[in-house]
């Protein structure tokens, strides 16, 4: 059993892959990230896997390398960052439809895909005047950081995505010659998905980022970065910084949104049950049921003992 004293090291990873079962995969998985004392989510779908995990160095080495030799995961693209606390409070391997959720079932990215970007290449090209840059992630996440001069489609989710594009297509790419359109995400998958989209629509001058925001940012320095803000990850860091660093946000227990030092300091927030952005749309019934949960969570903290919460899961 790995020991979790040891400094916990925090993988995003995904894969698009043809597995002929997929079902018959998770049991397998879900034994080794146990037996390793792995926690976080990991999706499995007849496209591939995707998901996030934390450990020790050794034990995540090792689900990694079980990931990697299934089908079609020898190239399993993983972004590496530490994390100075467990960030997930147990594990979970789901089986899913689609690894990320766009309601385009019959697209199918290995087949299709915008040009790979690396992050040392992206300054120059999202800085072209003939490039539009899309922000292909939800408003929350958008928020607290995006590219400057990216587009932001507002998105409550990404299934949104397709329906936003198809109504925005003329305004974004006009009547004359297409510009490039570029494209980016968390770690990359979403972006695997929309330029395959795009493709699919008939853009051809279609590119991404690499690795997505979470490359960059390890990769750019910040004096030479076009990124302004933090990004939201999907776990209790909540957002991270240029290096990978811990950002200063905080989530908002009622709206799962992440919230600034500014939003703690109004009036309108309350520590696990309310912030200045969800204060209108609950109920005082709703925020009292709130302050209970808030109150177990700090009961069982105080004895040491995991209450479990909800994340989001988006890649």
């Amino acid at each position: 059993m790995s020991n979790l004293a040891a400094p916990l090291r925090v993988a995003a990873l995904y894969q698009f892959a043809r597995f002929a079962d997929h079902a018959a995969l998770r049991a397998p998985l879900l034994a080794l990230c146990v037996e390793q004392g792995i926690k976080g989510t990991l999706l499995l779908a007849r496209e591939g896997v995707n998901g996030t995990i934390a450990g020790t160095e050794e034990g995540i080495a090792k689900v990694v390398d079980h990931i990697r030799a299934l089908p079609g995961c020898g190239n399993l693209d993983v972004k590496y960052s530490a994390a100075p606390a467990m960030p997930f409070h147990r594990m979970k391997v789901r089986l899913k439809r689609e690894i990320v959720t766009m309601g385009q079932p019959d697209l199918d990215p290995l087949s299709s895909v915008g040009t790979y970007v690396a992050p040392r290449n992206w300054n120059a090209l999202i800085s072209e005047p003939d490039t539009i840059v899309i922000d292909t992630r939800n408003d929350y996440e958008v928020a607290v950081g995006t590219f400057a001069g990216a587009i932001d489609p507002q998105t409550k989710s990404f299934s949104d995505f397709p329906a936003w594009f198809r109504a925005q297509r003329e305004a974004l790419l006009g009547q004359g010659k297409a510009p490039k359109v570029a494209m980016f995400c968390t770690g990359g998958i979403r972006c695997e998905k929309s330029t395959a989209f795009l493709k699919a629509e008939g853009v051809e001058d279609v590119y991404h980022l690499k690795g997505g925001i979470l490359n960059y940012l390890e990769q750019v320095p910040m004096e030479e970065s076009l990124w302004q803000g933090e990004c939201f990850v999907f776990d209790q860091r909540v957002t991270i910084g240029h290096g990978l660093a811990q950002g200063s946000y905080q989530l908002c227990h009622a709206c799962r949104c992440p919230i600034s030092e500014e939003d703690r300091a109004s009036p309108l927030y309350e520590e696990g049950v309310s912030c200045p952005g969800c204060h209108a749309d609950r109920s005082e019934e709703q925020r009292a049921s709130y302050r209970e949960r808030h109150r177990q969570e700090a009961l069982a903290m105080a004895q040491g003992r995991a209450h479990i919460g909800a994340l989001r899961e988006e890649g």
